[in-house]
């Protein structure tokens, strides 16, 4: 589930961004246009990618992918040029993919999403030596394409079957051929393994690129779902002009029957086939597979049911044998970072363990046997990034000093840690192979993101985007304070939070609140990041701000940043400490002097909707309003594997999934607007129409807003802006009065 709307928005404007737009503001205010157009988004470094030769890195400039120095940092040359370009080709391009050796580069254009990871586009391959240029195939668009490690092959996927072309004469392999609509997928995952175990691409080449191997998908009995389609406006449909049309699709819910999933493999030179005899209960999941860097043993990991038992075998892929190396277990459940940090490219691995309360570093050999645990204290390993070619350093990010911050850091083998970067804030970091230089992103509250450029010991190199031009415009507004606090609750919890003044704060003036919130597993909204706040840079926070609100933000039990403990202290029971953090977070705003405590809204979205509705059915009155958009309203509608993972099955805990914002509607307090779009392929309208069916019967009166054809995002034409007007007049007409 783990939806940030924030990410999303930043893709979706970041075209426009680009241009470093400043437009003068004489007055210093913030307009709703201004911030859905995208101008307060900050710039970002488009196509960044660092080259297999380790000494540097490919930049999308224009129509061009430049190639430039780690070391020196200037440009060495011009690798891909489309109007130099032979051939067919493509007007434009989105992104590029360069093979190993660096003599081709895949052209991606014409993208179309399909789900939040997935998307089908147009391939074409360039050879950098002859600049001739031709599609990657004839037979229709591609999804997940990639080169072999040789550079002589490219796979991908079309209509659920796996391909293969190899370069030197174009022809096209049709490894699979089962591949058929909502019942067979290769090589790809399904919509819930695509959602909820975050990738979209399902098979890989060995390292002599010799053999491939991918997970097959059997979703022939995963029950399935469909919502209408209309004919609607940007983008129009009208094939649905006089009736609507459907789009179908499998989605396992909870307690639901899933995808069989069995993992094959083969060998493009014999054309032999095998299947991998991988031990894995029937309603198992097998999240990812990983060919090592020995050509005779890919790396299947799986997963029970409940999701507390992580296995990763070591597969024969020429005759299917399997052999059990490592058993990762958990009272409750093995968080996905488990699996999704694994690296089998060398002869020892890394995997990112919670075992002893915090997230850590473990160093394994190939056979899985634990060589030692590298990172140690209270704090947690964000993110693992490689090791440096003579496997002395691993490069990592971590909240040590922290909770609120991230640092990329850098471990030896004897344990010993040194801080690579040292602006306080958020730091995350893109290494180049062998992790001789890195690419790092820094911003803090109130700072837009700095891309630096950094060799292996941390030293800045070159500033590659400082974004100067949204500093300045932003310097031109009249922006009010955004401070991080934490108070005590009266449950004697400590909580963290930011808050938003107006620029014209006065003390002994009472302010209304709108708090906003996310609260789901793992999730954490509260760091001195510039990313915070519904468009980052809390700018909407700040445009609601000049209107005379104070706008607040504070992570409860089971979000991230604070320990194994603290994130799973909400499982088997979703939405119930996290309302109550909530409203005591209302109680404790409604204690200070600045604030009206008879004016306090809270919104979220997707699962800050769902806790936006249980917070105000906590029992305790401390809401005036509410806004819930695109929220689950109970958890039997909502996919296996996320709510199973923090909920157990539905037949076996009752209790924990009939707690919902539908069983406490009697004791609702405020008015609520609910939102949702009635495309949504996430958080299905079933939520939004059995809550407001329960609200009718009930005689609870609540205003609504939906929108066709929209998914999860709502998002397209001019959605966006509707959808935040409509919010800002209901809260508006609630929390603002004469004279605010």
């Amino acid at each position: 589930m783990k939806f940030n709307i924030r990410l999303l928005i930043c893709s979706v404007v970041v075209a426009v961004s680009a241009f470093g737009r400043v437009c003068a503001q004489t007055d210093g205010m913030i307009s709703l246009d201004d911030i859905i157009s995208g101008k307060y988004s900050y710039r970002r470094v488009r196509g960044i990618m660092p080259m297999a030769d380790a000494d540097s890195y490919a930049v999308i400039e224009g129509k061009k992918v430049v190639r430039y120095s780690f070391a020196t940092t200037k440009r060495t040359g011009i690798i891909f040029d489309l109007d130099e370009a032979k051939g067919d080709k493509p007007k434009t391009f989105s992104d590029y993919k360069v093979s190993p050796d660096a003599s081709h580069i895949l052209i991606e254009t014409n993208r179309h999403s399909i789900y939040r990871r997935s998307f089908t586009a147009d391939y074409y391959l360039y050879d950098v030596a002859t600049k001739e240029m031709r599609p990657l195939s004839d037979e229709g668009n591609q999804e997940c394409a990639k080169f072999s490690p040789d550079s002589k092959k490219v796979g991908f996927v079309r209509d659920g079957n796996l391909y293969i072309v190899n370069i030197d004469d174009m022809t096209e392999t049709e490894v699979t051929r089962d591949g058929f609509y909502n019942c067979i997928i290769n090589g790809k995952p399904d919509w819930v393994y695509e959602e909820e175990f975050e990738f979209n691409c399902a098979y890989d080449f060995s390292a002599d690129s010799r053999t491939v191997a991918w997970i097959r998908f059997d979703e022939t009995r995963v029950k399935q779902f469909e919502f209408p389609l209309y004919k609607g406006v940007k983008p129009e449909q009208s094939e649905y002009a006089n009736y609507p049309g459907r789009y179908v699709f499998k989605y396992p819910k909870a307690g639901e029957m899933n995808s069989t999933v069995s993992v094959h493999t083969y060998n493009i030179y014999s054309k032999q086939y095998n299947k991998m005899e991988v031990p894995l209960d029937s309603d198992g999941y097998i999240p990812r597979i990983q060919f090592t860097y020995d050509k005779d043993k890919l790396a299947i990991v799986t997963l029970n049911r409940l999701q507390n038992r992580c296995n990763i075998y070591m597969a024969n892929p020429q005759n299917g044998d399997c052999q059990l190396i490592l058993s990762e277990t958990d009272d409750k459940y093995v968080e996905t970072t488990f699996y999704n940090n694994l690296d089998f490219s060398r002869p020892t691995f890394i995997a990112l363990s919670e075992r002893d309360g915090w997230q850590h570093i473990y160093l394994y050999d190939i056979n899985g046997s634990l060589i030692r645990q590298l990172t140690k204290g209270e704090y947690m390993v964000r993110d693992y990034y490689g090791q440096s070619a003579d496997g002395k350093y691993f490069y990592y990010s971590s909240t040590e000093g922290n909770p609120l911050e991230t640092y990329v850091c850098r471990v030896d083998l004897k344990g010993k840690t040194t801080c690579l970067t040292k602006k306080k804030g958020t730091n995350t970091a893109m290494f180049g192979a062998d992790c001789k230089f890195f690419i790092n992103s820094w911003s803090a509250i109130g700072q837009p993101t700095v891309y630096t450029l950094c060799n292996a010991n941390g030293k800045e190199l070159k500033v590659l985007e400082d974004n100067a031009a949204l500093v300045a415009t932003r310097n031109a507004l009249k922006l009010g304070s955004e401070e991080l606090f934490t108070f005590t609750t009266s449950e004697g919890v400590t909580l963290n939070g930011w808050m938003v003044k107006p620029y014209n704060f006065d003390p002994s003036h009472q302010y209304p609140v709108l708090m906003y919130q996310y609260s789901g597993p793992g999730n954490q909204q509260v760091q001195n990041q510039w990313g915070n706040g519904e468009y980052g840079g809390l700018i909407w926070e700040q445009h609601l701000a000049q209107k005379g609100y104070v706008v607040v933000c504070v992570d409860g039990r089971g979000t991230g940043g604070r320990g194994s403990a603290w994130q799973r202290c909400t499982y088997r029971h979703l939405g119930n400490l996290e309302a109550k953090d909530q409203v005591e977070t209302a109680l404790y705003l409604g204690s200070l002097p600045y604030i009206d405590k008879d004016r306090i809204a809270i919104w979220g979205w997707s699962y800050g909707g769902w806790n936006t509705l249980m917070s105000m059915s906590e029992g305790r009155p401390v809401f005036n309003c509410g806004v819930a958009v695109a929220p689950v309203t109970s958890y039997r509608y909502y996919d296996s594997a996320y709510t199973e993972r923090y909920m157990g099955l539905p037949q076996d805990n009752a209790e924990g999934y009939d707690d919902n914002p539908m069983t406490r509607a009697d004791r609702l307090h405020g008015d609520i607007l609910l939102i949702h779009g009635y495309a949504d392929d996430n958080v299905h309208f079933q939520n939004m129409a059995e809550l407001t069916e329960v609200y009718v019967q009930k005689n609870i009166q609540f205003e609504s807003q939906f929108y066709v054809n929209r998914n999860h995002g709502i998002s397209g034409g001019n959605t966006r802006n509707h959808l935040f007007r409509r919010i800002e007049v209901f809260l508006d007409s609630h929390l603002l009065t004469k004279g605010e």
